[in-house]
């Protein structure tokens, strides 16, 4: 419906008229040179301009088009299919096509009424249906979400839901936020029947551990219907194709609905990602054994630094140090007084000298030992500190000491620190913590040193350093010029009940100084090294030129090859000034690669591993729960139907009232000058005026 309303008064419009009436007669009334022709050709052309006129002056007042489009929009039905690979369990060929054809039907059915959505989910939700029911997981609640995202704003009419009532990732679909506002009809699938089934059902372990330390496996054995039955419990090593027994205990089921946690400690050897299974022996008469064994992967690190503590003398400060490094995992703390030292210094990445040198040793072997290795360090400062040899082994400070004389001094955190980053609880809580021993004396930094604390002294801020951190040539030291730091760790506790920011201000500081630098010019990353088989595995690379800076001019390849011997080969893609790779998805396994490129004439490679470990959630729970689907039904106002009553659904949807079309109606208004028609009117008017007046000797 189109409606043409304007901007000034109605009675505009008889002005209009009157202006091309006026100019067509002052024209054409009198005009001698069109006399001799016929009367006809003037009342033509003087309607041509009193049409041409009278639409100008119309223009003139702004007339504006209005436009009223209206659409019918029919409601949406989403038809969601669960293609997880338990729906299909026990299906052959037959049921398989029989049902698919069923669902097409159904969809078929109501296709002339509505507006059919079709969607498959398992693992994920996307759109149109497969039937290959090969995803390794079942999330409902995302299928309905997904329904509420796309179509709550719309005429969201019902949503069917095919599915067997097994869920393993996601929340319960009962307990869902998402407020549909349509029925939901769910299509029970799968069979209720408990059948004898034993099951590996959950294995809990650490992702990483590290090589040679013992770590414990716990295995969740559950069985229905199989009282009576005896099996084993076997831990096997996966080398290759080849499977090593490790241990094995009996399992003895005594009832229909037995569950059981075992746990199995095993030792973490060699380094690098190691697979193993834990499986159970099959009992007679077993519905599926597919889910009796599960693999794991265990990530066997060779890389905990070695820390040492070396003190001239006892002192609580050791004790403060060792139990803050000893909540990181990666590293593993030794004590040792410098008089009865039995380690090998070299042995260790990193080392804590407390009051060392002191004035009765000056620790020149272990100094020179730590100069040669270059291995980080850090110096604790104290009373039986020797200064005069502490000036010349770290060039971060120096101290000219007024005698054996001390200072009490509290923290003041440099705000321009650079190294890293401490958290603003630390900052704020800190500076009220008690005051250490420093050395009274005079302190100058040198220029490679960075100041984390300063030393207040009294109410008074110094300049004076109470934490440095710097280098020596190419190592990392620190200084910590007091002692007494045990006093922040109990004070910590006292006020907070633990020890976070003791704890968070040793490990960072530790942290810094031990971490060893890459200067690899050329690498490659994984963003994990145990992948899940429904995963793509995503590869960065870095080439740096002499500079070290970052390059990515010439091509770089990657091959990785799996426990077989077989190889994929891969080109890297260029994103910005680096490398990135989508290897897709790869079948479960022990896999390495080597990363290569050539710059510069130069040949550089980096060599990893991974793996890739398999998904059985879909084995572990076989028995359809069709009272699930059954609530949620009930939830939103809908009803379950069994596969053989399909068709149904479409007579159940077409007699519930609230689904029905909606009709929308958009209101467009545009200004009446910008139809071109109109303007191509005028042109012909004017322009067959001037032609006849030209052909008939009206100019």
């Amino acid at each position: 419906m189109d409606n043409i309303t304007f901007q000034y008064p109605s009675w505009y419009i008889l002005l209009c008229i009157l202006l091309g009436l006026g100019y067509a007669v002052f024209l054409y009334h009198r005009d001698e040179n069109l006399r001799e022709q016929s009367p006809l050709l003037n009342w033509a052309l003087g309607g041509a301009r009193f049409l041409s006129v009278t639409l100008i002056a119309l223009l003139l007042l702004s007339p504006l088009l209005k436009n009223i489009v209206r659409e019918v929009k029919k409601p949406v039905v989403a038809i969601a299919q669960d293609v997880s690979e338990s729906v299909a369990e026990g299906w052959d060929e037959a049921e398989r096509t029989a049902y698919q054809e069923s669902l097409r039907q159904l969809a078929g059915q109501l296709q002339g009424d509505y507006e059919v959505k079709e969607y498959a989910f398992g693992s994920s939700v996307r759109e149109g249906i497969g039937f290959e029911f090969t995803d390794k997981t079942s999330n409902l609640s995302e299928a309905l979400s997904t329904a509420y995202d796309l179509y709550s704003d719309q005429n969201l009419g019902a949503v069917i839901l095919a599915t067997d009532g097994i869920y393993n990732e996601g929340s319960n679909p009962l307990y869902t936020s998402t407020q549909l506002g349509a029925p939901v009809y769910t299509i029970a699938l799968g069979d209720t029947t408990p059948q004898r089934d034993l099951v590996a059902r959950r294995v809990f372990h650490n992702r990483i551990a590290y090589l040679g330390d013992k770590f414990s496996v716990q295995v969740d054995i559950a069985a229905e219907n199989a009282a009576g039955s005896n099996s084993q419990l076997r831990v096997y090593k996966v080398e290759g194709n080849q499977l090593r027994l490790l241990q094995q205990s009996p399992v003895s089921i005594n009832s229909n609905d037995f569950f059981e946690t075992r746990e199995v400690v095993l030792e973490a050897s060699p380094a690098g990602v190691q697979r193993y299974r834990v499986a159970l022996s099959e009992v007679p008469g077993e519905a599926s054994t597919e889910n009796n064994s599960k693999d794991i992967f265990v990530d066997v690190l060779d890389a905990r630094q070695k820390i040492l503590l070396l003190a001239n003398s006892p002192h609580p400060d050791l004790t403060a140090f060792r139990q803050a490094l000893a909540s990181n995992k990666n590293y593993e703390i030794t004590v040792a007084y410098i008089d009865e030292l039995k380690e090998n210094v070299a042995a260790f990445d990193f080392v804590i000298l407390h009051q060392l040198p002191s004035r009765r040793n000056d620790a020149a072997g272990v100094l020179n030992t730590i100069a040669q290795r270059n291995t980080p360090h850090l110096f604790i400062v104290g009373a039986q500190s020797n200064l005069t040899r502490l000036n010349q082994v770290q060039p971060l400070a120096a101290i000219r000491a007024g005698g054996d004389n001390t200072n009490e001094v509290q923290a003041r955190i440099n705000a321009a620190f650079g190294f890293f980053k401490l958290s603003e609880r630390l900052t704020d809580n800190l500076t009220n913590f008690p005051p250490l021993l420093a050395p009274f004396g005079e302190y100058s930094l040198a220029g490679n040193s960075q100041v984390l604390l300063y030393q207040r002294i009294g109410k008074v801020d110094t300049r004076y350093p109470l934490l440095a951190l710097g280098q020596a040539g190419q190592t990392k030291v620190g200084v910590l010029f007091a002692e007494g730091i045990w006093k922040w760790r109990l004070f910590d506790y006292l006020q907070h009940q633990n020890h976070d920011i003791f704890n968070e201000l040793a490990t960072k500081t530790v942290q810094y100084l031990s971490l060893k630098e890459d200067k690899r010019r050329f690498r490659a990353s994984l963003s994990k090294n145990i992948f899940n088989e429904n995963e793509s595995i995503y590869f960065d690379a870095e080439l740096y030129n002499e500079s070290f800076e970052l390059v990515n001019e010439p091509d770089a390849r990657l091959s990785i090859t799996d426990s077989e011997g077989k190889q994929y080969n891969f080109t890297f893609n260029r994103v910005g000034d680096a490398y990135r790779l989508n290897a897709g998805i790869l079948p479960v396994g022990n896999y390495s690669f080597q990363a290569s490129t050539n710059y510069n004439g130069e040949n550089f490679t980096y060599d990893g591993q991974f793996s890739v470990q398999p998904i059985q959630l879909e084995s572990y729970e076989t028995t359809a729960d069709h009272g699930l689907l059954r609530l949620l039904s009930e939830k939103y106002g809908g009803e379950l139907v069994y596969p053989a009553d399909m068709a149904a659904i479409a007579d159940m949807i077409r007699g519930r009232e609230a689904v029905k079309p909606v009709i929308y109606e958009t209101s467009r208004t545009q200004p009446v000058i910008n139809l071109k028609w109109l303007f191509f009117a005028l042109l012909g008017l004017l322009t067959a005026e001037w032609f006849f007046r030209r052909y008939f000797g009206g100019y």
